[in-house]
């Protein structure tokens, strides 16, 4: 379908349950006038060609579940009125022209149950709405409900929303009930990731990627322990990567690229099945799965001796040194003595001594022994 959206399509919202216009040709603003009160549970108008703002008479639908309006060319600042609807779960505003910065200084919009939030892929800046993260109790609550898919009553429509999930973009055919998914990527937010996050512990999918964020990754994301995707590539963190990492065991899927993190990746459980990929672009990192070693890794280990061992390698070394140092230097000095000797004629005093006093020797030894068997006769 392509045009406008007819004027009079709100009317029908006093008995309309679902109202689905996804990807299609439809254009200009949204002129919805929700009526008071209605029925109205999923809107999606993903994938078209609406312009201009949201309307504000979206806070009528207070039994608003599911709000998809993604991959459009709506230019308006960030709906925190929405945060009034008791009931929405999902809101996607992925790819339009959203801007300006999130403003968290009132505490009246609290999304209560908000469990999917899709932001990526606008002109959002300014600082990451802290305050926002503390509201999302839904996302902080890891009992199961009763219902495994959202509208499981009802046979004839199932919601289904487009996300990115563990570096691919996945269409979700029917949406689980307790999927949890936080994307605020390919916008501008800046400054620093905050502690908060960590106590969004049924988080599935987490992910900052491309924006200009600073600081260290928190510790905090090791609480996490739902998270199976994270993703926050291509900004300005700084440090190295927090231990408490290793925790995160359903993690599948993991993206520190493009930053400027130094020091060792940490070693053992999932961080052993992440590839070169999860950590390019930072040079100061090292360690597996990387070629470069850090420092404490780079002297060899020799592996480990007994201290008997220890003593008779020494003892052995000792000996062995002594034998060597002595007979180098008594050859050393018997080569001198010797040729200084012929050289100023000596060895003719030593010939002369051996023939004269060598036979003296002989013959008192023959007479001492011819003595003592005289007298034994």
């Amino acid at each position: 379908m392509s045009g406008a959206v007819p004027q009079c399509l709100g009317n029908f919202s006093s008995v309309l349950s679902v109202l689905d216009l996804s990807s299609n040709g439809l254009k200009g603003t949204l002129p919805f006038a929700f009526a008071k009160p209605n029925k109205l549970r999923s809107l999606d108008l993903n994938g078209n060609q609406f312009e201009g703002p949201l309307p504000r008479s979206l806070t009528s639908c207070r039994s608003l579940e599911v709000l998809n309006v993604g991959n459009n060319n709506i230019n308006d600042t960030f709906p925190y009125w929405l945060g009034n609807l008791p009931e929405l779960q999902v809101l996607v505003i992925r790819s339009n022209q959203f801007h300006g910065s999130i403003n968290t200084s009132t505490s009246k919009f609290s999304f209560p149950k908000l469990r999917i939030v899709d932001l990526s892929y606008n002109e959002f800046t300014g600082h990451l709405p802290w305050r926002y993260f503390e509201y999302f109790q839904a996302m902080k609550n890891k009992t199961t409900p009763g219902k495994q898919y959202m509208n499981d009553d009802m046979n004839y429509y199932h919601d289904s929303i487009l996300v990115t999930m563990k570096g691919q973009e996945i269409e979700l055919v029917r949406i689980l009930t307790i999927f949890t998914t936080i994307d605020f990527s390919c916008n501008n937010f800046i400054g620093e990731i905050p502690n908060v996050v960590g106590k969004l512990n049924s988080l599935i999918v987490l992910n900052f990627s491309h924006n200009s964020l600073t600081g260290h990754i928190p510790a905090s994301l090791g609480d996490l322990a739902s998270l199976e995707s994270l993703d926050i590539s291509s900004n300005q963190l700084i440090g190295r990567i927090p231990s408490q990492l290793r925790s995160l065991t359903f993690l599948a899927v993991l993206n520190l690229s493009w930053n400027h993190l130094y020091g060792p990746i940490p070693q053992g459980l999932q961080f052993n099945t992440f590839g070169n990929g999860s950590y390019a672009g930072n040079s100061g990192l090292c360690g597996f799965p990387l070629s470069k070693e850090c420092e404490d890794n780079q002297t060899k280990v020799e592996p480990p001796v007994s201290q008997k061992q220890e003593r008779d390698s020494d003892l052995d070394g000792f000996t062995w040194k002594i034998v060597v140092i002595g007979y180098g230097c008594g050859m050393a000095l018997g080569l001198f003595l010797g040729s200084l000797m012929f050289l100023i004629g000596r060895p003719k005093f030593f010939v002369r001594f051996a023939e004269i006093e060598m036979p003296k020797k002989v013959t008192r030894l023959r007479r001492l022994v011819g003595d003592t068997t005289g007298r034994r006769k």
